[in-house]
C-alpha cells in the first residue's frame, strides 16, 4: 500500500509524516525505515526507527532510489513500514516523471506486504492520477 502527504513547501508535511512514524512504532509488527534526504530531522524520530539519509548517495532519478529501496528491503525482511520524506526533491524529478516509479512501488508494497508512504511537494492540482490517488 501507498500513502502520500501532498501539499506546498511549509503546509506541514514533514511533521505530519515524523508524527505517523513515530505512531507506527506502536504497532509492533515489524521494522520500520524513515528515509530522507538529510539529518535534519533525525533525532526527532523515536530510537527504534531506522533512520537513512538517501542524500548521501547521489539519487539521480526515481530508477535509481527504485533500485536503492530494493536494496534496503533485500538485506531487512523484517521490513514493514517505510516511510519517504521530500521524495521528489530526494530524486530531482517533477511529480508527472514518476509514474514509473509510483507503478513499481506499488508492485513491490503488493509483493512483499510493505507500506510506503511517501511526502510529495506540490501543488494538489499539479499532481498527477497515479499519484491522487494515494492521497491521504
Amino acid at each position: 500500500m501507498i500513502q502520500v502527504i501532498h501539499g506546498k513547501k511549509g503546509s506541514g508535511k514533514t511533521k505530519r509524516i515524523i508524527d505517523m512514524a513515530n505512531d507506527a512504532i506502536k504497532d509492533p509488527h515489524g521494522d520500520i525505515v524513515f528515509v530522507d534526504d538529510d539529518n535534519r530531522y533525525m533525532f526527532d524520530l523515536r530510537h527504534e526507527i531506522r533512520f537513512v539519509n538517501a542524500g548521501e548517495y547521489g539519487m539521480v532519478g526515481p530508477e535509481m532510489f527504485y533500485g536503492f529501496l530494493c536494496g534496503m528491503l533485500a538485506q531487512n525482511f523484517d521490513v514493514t513500514t517505510v516511510f519517504i520524506d521530500a521524495f521528489l526533491k530526494l530524486v530531482n524529478v517533477k511529480p508527472d516523471e514518476t509514474e514509473w516509479f509510483f507503478n513499481k512501488l506499488e508492485s513491490l508494497g503488493e509483493k512483499r506486504n510493505i507500506h510506503f508512504v511517501l511526502s510529495v511537494s506540490c501543488d494538489d492540482s499539479e499532481a498527477p492520477e497515479y499519484i491522487r490517488k494515494h492521497f491521504i
